[in-house]
């Protein structure tokens, strides 16, 4: 069970497939990037690479926003704050490849060359519109 984020909210975060927004640290500023994700027991998996990577490897320290819309109007929002580590371990990468996949409807081994990061979070808020 979640003693960080909210039982209402891990529900949100599992309930569809959404796009998350990562936001990093890139030369002091925020960089911001639609990613697919997995959540989990106060712990995100994402798998990137690229500008996203880099920034996560030089700076831990990240945010993930998720929000459902209908027809352009907000339903719900969940915010997590947390640290970010690169999964180094290629069982690891392939097997949270596949369930990030699965959980979108992409075939489970697409986006191979892509990193496992995975934020361990320690704060979070949500909010219903």
């Amino acid at each position: 069970m979640s003693e960080v984020v909210p039982p209402e909210a891990a529900e949100l975060l599992t309930s569809e497939p959404l796009m998350a927004h990562l936001a990093t640290c890139r030369d002091g500023r925020p960089h911001v990037a639609p990613v697919w994700y997995r959540y989990a027991d106060d712990r995100v998996e994402i798998v990137t690479t690229g500008r996203k990577l880099a920034n996560v490897r030089a700076n831990p320290r990240v945010a993930l926003s998720v929000q459902r819309d209908d027809g352009g109007r907000a339903q719900w929002m969940v915010s997590l704050l947390g640290t970010a580590a690169v999964v180094e371990d290629d069982d690891e990468i392939a097997a949270a490849t596949a369930r990030i996949n699965r959980k979108y409807g992409a075939d489970e081994d697409a986006w191979s060359e892509n990193a496992l990061v995975r934020i361990d979070v320690g704060t979070a808020s949500y909010r219903l519109y």
